[in-house]
């Protein structure tokens, strides 16, 4: 997750515009917004395309075009990774199009599908990389990410059932920071022991006008999975001591309450920006767990 994060910037940059604009209504077709769009798209893609090839690419060998397959590591977690950044870039993208007053179902397909072309175009890259591959598993989760949210624009014209991810520290870095992270700020990316990824769903969004069921109240479905000191299996870990520390990999699953944040709306202009900003994050609410070792009930769900 750490090759994306001119998505972070991208989001943070395009809430403050979407924040002060009703994307629901038609807006007429604007050719300044359009153009600075477009230049803007460009300009980042061309730019993070060169950044990465220039940070991460160029210290590692290259090689002629080839598939790799790691569906089975990190016990799919990269997938969901993989599948929420296309989903907000996607986002990101069909409200930038309304906003420059582009056709009802071209802002969608043409917005919505910008996730999935860039990291597609990261999967190429890694093709041509002998350190990696194409990912056929990462090119399907950009993809159903991406159509994600075209599929509900286009039916709903709204985004009634989000995806979101949180992160809660682990115990696990400080055993292979190599792979999960040195500090904090490394292992929010790479350590999927602490993420969480979820569905949260708008129950009044399908509820008749007028409910009286609060519209920012949804209810979320979470995967995690805890235990992964390696992609496939964990490498054995001595201690000071001479003893070896095993940890046991498992699959996750909660039910929670969360917030959704971008149907709070305000007068604020700034409180508006925020809550369009950080809307991807899951609020921390109660939760239940489910996994082999039973049910449990969490005071925060993360």
């Amino acid at each position: 997750m750490n090759k994306f994060l001119v998505f972070i910037v991208l989001f943070i940059i395009s809430s403050h515009v979407l924040s002060q604009t009703d994307t629901t209504k038609a807006i007429p077709f604007n050719k300044k917004r359009a153009a600075l769009v477009v230049s803007t798209e460009a300009v980042l893609y061309a730019g993070s395309m060169y950044g990465l090839n220039e940070l991460w690419y160029k210290d590692y060998p290259r090689s002629s075009f080839h598939f790799f397959n790691d569906n089975n590591e990190w016990m799919q977690m990269d997938k969901f990774g993989h599948l929420t950044t296309a989903y907000y870039v996607g986002r990101v993208g069909i409200g930038l199009m309304k906003w420059s007053g582009v056709e009802r179902k071209k802002a969608i397909w043409y917005g919505g599908m910008v996730g999935s072309v860039y990291q597609s175009t990261i999967e190429v890259l890694d093709g041509f990389s002998s350190q990696w591959g194409f990912s056929v598993g990462d090119f399907a989760a950009n993809t159903v990410g991406s159509l994600m949210v075209v599929g509900e624009q286009l039916v709903w014209d709204d985004q009634r059932i989000v995806l979101k991810c949180s992160y809660q520290k682990s115990m696990y870095a400080p055993y292979r920071p190599d792979q999960l992270g040195k500090d904090w700020q490394e292992s929010i990316l790479k350590d999927y022991n602490g993420q969480t990824y979820w569905l949260s769903v708008n129950p009044s969004a399908f509820m008749r006008k007028g409910t009286k069921f609060p519209k920012w109240l949804n209810l979320a479905v979470g995967y995690g999975a805890d235990g992964m000191t390696g992609a496939v299996f964990n490498p054995p870990y001595i201690d000071a001591n001479g003893w070896q520390i095993n940890f046991e990999r498992y699959r996750q699953f909660y039910l929670s309450l969360d917030v959704d944040l971008t149907r709070i709306k305000t007068k604020s202009k700034i409180l508006n920006t925020v809550f369009n900003t950080i809307g991807f994050i899951k609020i921390p609410a109660p939760s239940v767990e489910f996994s082999k070792y039973g049910v449990k009930g969490n005071l925060l769900g993360f």
